[in-house]
């Protein structure tokens, strides 16, 4: 959430700011903001004036009750202001809960050298890594995609679609356990050599977790909603059910972990990951990646969390992307990191770097890792703080990062590392977690 006073200094800069993720910028209702913001203010001079009144009105009617007077008109108009501020009172709390909901539905402002462009057309390559330099070595063979290459290894899509419907994958023996290797190999990197602290959070949580971090109001289509009831042996059975959301990453428990705490700033930087599935309706896929494991329902990710001191946060997004770039060095992976324009990132995000990992069976680059700096954005909607050298509460910054999409890395260790008898070269960093196997073969 951005700051209202900046709203309320330069309406106009924060319009051209939301311009850059989109042009005409459909987040902010300028009539309606400045209509209630004019409303506020005349609301508040009002209960000032009343207020004034009613003070001025006390003391006369003290006055008169000490010469013996009669007191009751002065008590009627006493009982009118009184009437009137609670009108104001009542009138003043809708119009704040409706500038909350404004806010609430506004992106982050880009940082102001965040490249220009409205989609992915815009985002700016930075640098490209593999193992032999920086570009992606031709197999020697026509590639295999995951699909063909996972099926004889235990992938199966057609029981995941059984038992959960379409975009719901099984895994089963080679190819479960390179999965699990995987999450494995990454929680070790992040935690002995990153210095994160690993986490085990829950899948399932309240509106309020969701609206800390941002997916709500404005992604509830793209979430899965549960609704815990109350059974017959509850206290308060007839009481409404619990809305609660499963997770869509981890980055949202991990986060929340500061809501509503002033954290002392000593334990700064905190630095969190946790290995989780996340929940995804994909409402907005639009039928794209519907063959295989890059865009599922259900799937794995490590997740990297920052909580910082502001000025600690442009440095800790860097490294973030650094401890990525090295999960996928240690795999022998392709990358190439990109910063992404203004109308290509999430809305929580000032700044995000995206870490591409070169999948050879489509001869392109995916996503793989999204890493952002939210600044204060997040910590204002969850009230996260720490005191500053003067005992000051101020907001401090957040930042997120995926560390990686476990499922995505699955693809590319299979399609990068296939042999030409359709077999899978293990990367050495991965085989101590598959107890010694060098390769998989069916």
């Amino acid at each position: 959430m951005i700051d209202i006073n900046l709203l309320r200094r330069d309406l106009d800069g924060v319009v051209a700011q939301l311009q850059r993720r989109k042009n005409p910028q459909p987040f902010l209702d300028v009539a309606r903001y400045t209509a209630l913001e004019a409303e506020r203010k005349q609301l508040q001079m009002q209960t000032e004036q009343l207020q004034a009144q009613r003070n001025a009105l006390s003391k006369q009617i003290g006055q008169l009750k000490g010469q013996g007077g009669d007191t009751a008109a002065l008590m009627a108009q006493g009982t009118q202001i009184g009437q009137q501020q609670e009108a104001g009172a009542a009138r003043l709390e809708a119009i704040q809960a409706e500038l909350l909901q404004i806010l609430m539905s506004l992106p982050n402002l880009p940082a102001a050298d965040v490249p220009e462009g409205k989609d992915e057309t815009g985002n700016v390559e930075l640098r490209r890594w593999s193992p032999t330099g920086t570009e992606p070595v031709a197999l020697a063979f026509k590639p295999q995609d995951h699909v063909d290459l996972g099926a004889p290894l235990g992938l199966d899509f057609e029981t995941g679609a059984l038992l959960s419907g379409a975009r719901f994958t099984l895994l089963r023996g080679q190819i479960a356990r390179l999965h699990r290797a995987l999450a494995q190999f990454m929680l070790d990197t992040h935690t002995l050599e990153h210095g994160y602290t690993e986490c085990y959070t829950p899948y399932i949580v309240n509106r309020e977790a969701m609206e800390g971090t941002g997916q709500l109001p404005k992604f509830k289509d793209d979430l899965f909603w549960v609704y815990r009831g109350q059974g017959p042996g509850d206290a308060g059975g007839d009481a409404a059910p619990t809305e609660q959301y499963l997770i869509p990453t981890s980055e949202i428990t991990l986060t929340n972990t500061v809501r509503g705490q002033i954290v002392d700033a000593a334990q700064l930087p905190i630095k969190l990951t946790a290995h989780s599935p996340c929940f995804r309706s994909e409402a907005g896929s639009g039928g794209r990646d519907i063959r295989g494991l890059i865009r599922q329902h259900q799937f794995d990710k490590v997740e990297m969390v920052q909580i910082t001191l502001p000025e600690q946060s442009a440095a800790a997004l860097d490294a973030m992307v650094g401890h990525a770039e090295n999960i996928l060095k240690k795999l022998e992976l392709p990358y190439r990191v990109m910063a992404l324009c203004a109308g290509d990132m999430g809305p929580s995000a000032s700044r995000t770097y995206d870490l591409e990992v070169w999948l050879p069976a489509q001869d392109t680059y995916r996503e793989i890792s999204s890493c952002s700096n939210c600044d204060a954005f997040q910590a204002r909607r969850m009230q996260a703080r720490y005191r500053n050298a003067a005992g000051k509460p101020e907001l401090l910054h957040t930042l997120n990062g995926s560390g990686l999409a476990v499922g995505r890395a699955l693809v590319a260790v299979l399609e990068n590392h296939q042999q030409a008898d359709g077999s899978v070269r293990i990367p050495a960093a991965l085989q101590p977690y598959m107890g010694g196997v060098k390769e998989l073969r069916a």
